[in-house]
C-alpha cells in the first residue's frame, strides 16, 4: 500500500525555513552527506517522507536500526521546537535539544521504498515537549518513539547551533 506524495519540491520543510546551514546530520539542509530529512507541518502533525539508499541498510533490503533512530530524533525534535515556537508566540524557533527518546523497532524497515515519519506533541509545559512518533513503509508501522525535547537558554553548547 502506497500513499500520496506529501509535497513537491518547492515547498519548505522546517530545516530548510530555520536552519538552512545546519550540519545535523540527521536532518541538516547543509550535510551533503547526511539523512537531510525535511519536516514538513500539516496540522498538528509533522510529516516528512525519506528515500533510504543501500548504504543505509543493516543488511540488504533492510534499513539500520541506527538510521531509523536518526530519523524519529531529528524529526521529533523539530516537531517539538515547531510546537514551543508556536505555543510562546515567537517568530523563530528555540534551541531544542533531544532529553530522552525511546524507539521500538517493531518490524523490519525495506530499504527500497519510501518512508513516512509523522509526530505529533502530545504533552508540553514551558520549556519542554513530548512528542510520539511513527515512521512507516508501504502503509505499516516499522517503527514508533516517543521523546522528550527541552529548549537550551543561551550559554548552552546546543544554543543555536542548528
Amino acid at each position: 500500500m502506497g500513499y500520496a506524495p506529501l509535497h513537491n519540491a518547492m515547498t519548505q520543510s522546517l530545516q530548510e525555513l530555520h536552519a538552512p546551514l545546519s550540519r545535523c546530520f540527521g536532518c541538516g539542509p547543509a550535510n551533503e552527506q547526511g539523512l537531510r530529512i525535511r519536516s514538513i507541518v500539516a496540522g498538528d502533525k509533522v510529516i516528512a517522507e525519506w528515500m533510504p539508499q543501500s548504504h543505509h541498510e543493516a543488511f540488504p533490503g533492510v534499513l539500520n536500526g541506527g538510521i531509523v533512530g536518526a530519523l524519529l530524533d531529528c524529526h521529533s525534535n523539530w516537531t517539538a521546537a515547531h510546537h514551543l515556537m508556536r505555543q510562546s508566540g515567537a517568530t523563530s524557533v528555540p534551541s531544542t535539544v533531544t532529553s530522552e527518546f525511546h524507539v521500538k523497532l517493531k518490524r523490519p524497515t525495506p530499504s527500497n521504498a519510501p518512508v513516512r515519519l509523522e509526530a505529533a506533541v502530545v504533552e508540553s509545559s514551558g520549556d519542554r515537549a513530548v512528542v510520539e512518533a511513527t515512521l512507516s513503509s508501504g502503509g505499516k508501522v516499522t517503527s514508533t518513539c516517543r521523546g522528550v525535547f527541552v529548549a537550551v537558554p543561551p550559554g548552552h553548547p546546543a544554543f543555536h547551533r542548528w
